[in-house]
């Protein structure tokens, strides 16, 4: 008796359900770089005056392979801007220069172009909006000085 009941209470289903609940804590849409500034970090404010910093990556994509005739494409770079609306981690990105090589880790969204803007400007285009999550110096910018360029290993993880 008790072996069908334990046969009928252990059966895997055949197959699988899928929720359609709202995203739970755990879903995750980031972004790792790992590249130079391409300028200096810079202060702005928002509409209700609260200060924040907006960042720019370089990072260098792989060249394409080889076309017809066997010669590779040059290699192109990507420019991320980023936006960090945290006080702490500020302070530090705003010491930073243009040319330091970073790692950096962002949180990104994607925003639909706003209906009826002309596809030609900002507001009519697809946008990937990327906001500040850590920081870590990986190589201070080259200088005239050799000995000034050595590695470091500084960094700061902002949290929310």
């Amino acid at each position: 008796m008790f072996s069908a009941i334990r046969s009928t209470a252990f059966r895997v289903p055949l197959c699988r359900a899928f929720a359609t609940t709202r995203p739970v804590g755990s879903d995750l849409s980031k972004l790792t770089l790992i590249g130079r500034l391409a300028k200096d970090p810079e202060t702005r404010l928002t509409k209700n005056e609260k200060e924040y910093c907006v960042y720019t990556v370089a990072t260098a994509n792989p060249r394409g392979p080889p076309n017809a005739e066997g010669e590779r494409p040059p290699s192109t770079t990507t420019f991320h801007r980023i936006m960090s609306f945290n006080e702490p981690a500020n302070k530090y990105i705003r010491n930073l220069t243009k040319g330091t090589k970073v790692y950096v880790e962002a949180g990104f969204e994607m925003r639909e172009a706003e209906s009826g803007a002309d596809p030609s400007t900002y507001q009519g285009q697809r946008q990937i909006f990327l906001r500040h999550e850590t920081i870590r110096l990986i190589q201070k910018p080259k200088s005239e000085n050799p000995e000034s360029s050595e590695r470091t290993e500084t960094d700061y993880t902002s949290g929310y």
